[in-house]
């Protein structure tokens, strides 16, 4: 008994400890717990349920895709039903891939992997500002993405349930590796016109100043209403489109010419014989 007595004590000094030093009275326990201690369980609690419900997402999206596997796997990865797969499935890659070159994301992701584009200031920009080339570098890059993704993911068994990543998780990694080499033909590319653009500046008065010389010659609207008489459709287009601030590489694929200098030709003859017209009518 005497033990007993001694537990007793010892656990009654227990819940002492438990207890504040102030010992507050009643009326104090149904005062309202504070609102920061609220908002920490509610923090802690959502990002645990976020947590939990994203990851059971992420198995359920698994084992639909296993389920879609092996549908596409009895044809042997091909025919009607693997085409209508691909369609979604590029879709999505294009939609992803504009939306990671749009924020500048894409170039993280890629270094993560050990491709330093080191992308310039102005690069970001017009990757931010160009829709059409956001488009084109997309659709490059699923294009030449899909034929391995087939062969890795499908045809050697590489997309696994339990590797971890949906489908359309393991696509875009075969997106990120051939992003770089797509983005740095367009850079070449990029380079070498405005190497040629150099070039060409030397060789006639001011080519990067087509426009400019329209708006010195005449104004724009003088310069609109001369070209409706010119004879050369080809004239009138480029003269046009130079106006409305098309490239040369962009008017050069309009009018199906050979090379930008066959449209700085045409640009160079007209502006000529602007200049001459001038000439005369001020004699005149």
């Amino acid at each position: 008994m005497q033990g007993d007595d001694a537990g007793m004590q010892v656990a009654a000094a227990l819940a002492r400890d438990l207890q504040p030093a102030d010992r507050p009275g009643q009326r104090d326990l149904g005062a309202p717990v504070a609102p920061e201690i609220l908002e920490a369980f509610y923090a802690e609690n959502s990002r645990e349920s976020r947590k939990a419900r994203k990851q059971q997402e992420n198995i359920d999206q698994r084992m639909a895709d296993q389920r879609i596997v092996e549908l596409l796997a009895q044809d042997g990865f091909e025919g009607p039903r693997y085409d209508r797969f691909v369609d979604e499935l590029v879709r999505y890659g294009i939609a992803v891939l504009r939306a990671w070159m749009h924020s500048g994301y894409v170039f993280k992701l890629v270094a993560q992997r050990g491709f330093g584009l080191n992308p310039h200031e102005l690069e970001l920009e017009e990757l931010h500002r160009n829709t059409d080339l956001r488009e084109e570098l997309a659709t490059m890059t699923v294009a030449l993405a899909l034929p391995r993704f087939r062969q890795r993911a499908f045809v050697e068994g590489g997309w696994r349930l339990d590797g971890g990543a949906s489908i359309t998780t393991y696509f875009m990694g075969a997106c990120a590796y051939d992003f770089p080499n797509q983005f740095r033909q367009w850079r070449t590319s990029e380079e070498r016109q405005s190497r040629v653009l150099g070039r060409q500046k030397a060789v006639y008065e001011d080519p990067l100043r087509t426009l400019s010389v329209a708006d010195e010659v005449l104004g724009n609207l003088r310069v609109i209403t001369d070209i409706e008489g010119l004879d050369d459709p080809r004239v009138r287009a480029a003269v046009a489109m130079t106006i409305d601030g098309y490239s040369q590489e962009e008017i050069r694929e309009v009018l199906d010419a050979k090379t930008v200098r066959a449209v700085e030709g045409l640009l160079y003859r007209w502006r000529t014989k602007a200049k001459q017209h001038e000439e005369r009518g001020e004699r005149g």
